[in-house]
């Protein structure tokens, strides 16, 4: 049942990390992409999860990909079956995924939406927390132009980044050097990465010891909260690092108040492929007065 007058439906997928109950509670479509091991093909959040990829590493690491056409297209016909007119999509970084050109083609040639298709140059906490707030303010009754220029800032204005406890599978993956990742191993370094402006991730710091990193990731996150006044969303995620996600809840409550909102989520199996376990990141989100 669409509860709100306009009519607009809000489509992300399955790398926006979001709570099931909560992406179904603000009616936000999740589009799951695809977890590849050698004896058949997954969707994401849909028949594993990240827990299971992380218990078959490091001797199984599957590939992942984004979903195939068809699918884009049963999920806006769905979509149109319900009886939305107008859908606002928030996609995974194109720096990472050919998920946002995807969904921007299938949704160009669609008959009977009208569609917004956003590459959110950020994955995870990030990407989600931009599919939310778009959720709520069409709840609040912003009308479709106005909607579309805030989504616009929403991208601009949402900052995560992420503490890796390994560099073993960024190796793996083609991203860094055998000797670098060995060198940091034994020096036990924790890299903090982010999106860059081209939407690929970047390493922004490089830390000693896990806790240290994650004390990194909340002073440069209180760097950046508004002094002014103007409100913000905050936002942590971990993969299958509940201990770890637990302490950066504990000292964000005690360094930074005031958010208007505060998600929690579980890394994604696709983003985890990539970085490993135990990954734990943080965001925040400015939002217009």
């Amino acid at each position: 049942m669409i509860v709100n007058p306009q009519k607009i439906a809000v489509l992300t997928d399955s790398c926006a990390d979001i709570d099931p109950r909560l992406a179904e509670q603000m009616e936000i479509f999740i589009l799951p992409l695809k977890i590849i091991y050698p004896e058949r093909e997954y969707q994401d959040g849909v028949d594993i999860v990240a827990s299971e990829v992380y218990r078959r590493m490091p001797e199984q690491i599957p590939t992942t990909s984004l979903p195939d056409g068809q699918t884009v297209l049963d999920m806006l016909e769905r979509i149109r079956q319900m009886g939305y007119e107008k859908l606002i999509a928030i996609c995974l970084s194109a720096g990472l995924s050919g998920t946002y050109n995807m969904v921007r083609l299938a949704a160009q040639n669609f008959q009977g939406l009208e569609c917004a298709v956003f590459d959110s140059n950020s994955g995870s906490l990030g990407e989600g927390c931009i599919a939310l707030q778009a959720a709520h303010y069409i709840r609040q009754g912003m009308g479709w132009q106005e909607l579309q220029r805030r989504v616009a800032g929403l991208v601009r204005d949402t900052h995560v980044m992420f503490s890796l406890d390994t560099l073993e599978y960024l190796q793996k993956g083609g991203r860094i050097g055998k000797i670098t990742c060995l060198a940091g191993t034994m020096l036990q370094i924790k890299p903090i990465i982010s999106f860059a402006e081209d939407g690929q991730l970047a390493s922004i710091s490089k830390v000693r010891g896990r806790r240290r990193s994650i004390d990194e990731m909340v002073q440069r996150v209180k760097a950046m909260v508004p002094t002014d006044g103007r409100p913000y969303v905050m936002a942590t995620a971990h993969g299958d690092a509940p201990e770890d996600q637990a302490y950066l809840k504990a000292q964000i409550q005690q360094e930074i108040a005031g958010a208007t909102h505060y998600y929690e989520g579980v890394i994604d199996c696709t983003l985890g492929v990539h970085t490993g376990p135990h990954l734990i990141g943080v965001g925040i989100q400015l939002l217009e007065p």
